[in-house]
């Protein structure tokens, strides 16, 4: 019997999946940190700036109210200053792939409210120090967190399949920083506390 119930669940499933709907995304967004870190003993602040980004996404509706979205954004090139004890800075390249699972409030207008829960990875490289710290070795591991999504879609009455959205998007990121001089001794170990709040905006089309 159990068997019957799970084959005859797993079917509905499968039928579900296959008559959704697929929907690509293409945004720009504007990244912006909320947070910061102290190092050398609170001597010095490391921040990173405020960025612009692509950031195109594949979304995928199971039906009217459940969707799943996976973030696929551009390489980002992100600056991280030091500032206090020491006058410095350091270059890098990331990719934040972000997956929420979500929920759509559908109703009778063109405007339909979501809000999603999932998580992010941040994949750093290309590293690179200037200023004060100009020539040392500095490594920025991977990182993975919470991930949290607010926005809405707006599909005009004229309109078979494309609309338009806006989003905020919140990333718990705190990656783990290792700066090292030319002899390879360690100048600092620390986690860079960035936790992003993302605002985008975009084009959507369904299919």
């Amino acid at each position: 019997m159990l068997k019957q119930v799970a084959l005859i669940s797993l079917l509905g499933f499968s039928a579900s999946a296959m008559a959704g709907q697929w929907q690509v995304k293409l945004g720009g967004s504007a990244v912006a940190p909320t947070e910061s870190s102290s190092i050398l003993d609170g001597a010095a602040k490391v921040e990173a700036d405020n960025e612009l980004a692509f950031t195109p996404s594949v979304e995928y509706f199971f039906n009217d109210n459940i969707s799943t979205e996976l973030l696929l954004a551009a390489p980002i090139s992100h600056d991280v200053n030091v500032t206090g004890g020491v006058n410095a800075g350091v270059k890098l390249k990331h990719l934040p792939p972000t997956i929420t699972a979500k929920y759509n409030f559908k109703n009778n207008t063109g405007f339909t409210p979501y809000i999603g829960v999932g998580a992010t990875v941040f994949i750093p490289w290309d590293e690179d120090a200037s200023g004060d710290l100009a020539g040392s070795s500095v490594n920025v591991k991977e990182d993975y967190g919470f991930a949290g999504q607010v926005g809405f879609n707006y599909q005009p009455a004229d309109a078979k399949n494309w609309g338009v959205f806006a989003d905020v998007r919140y990333a718990q990121i705190s990656p783990e920083v290792d700066i090292k001089d030319s002899a390879g001794n360690r100048i600092t170990k620390f986690d860079l506390d960035i936790d992003p709040i993302v605002y985008t905006i975009g084009y959507s089309y369904k299919f």
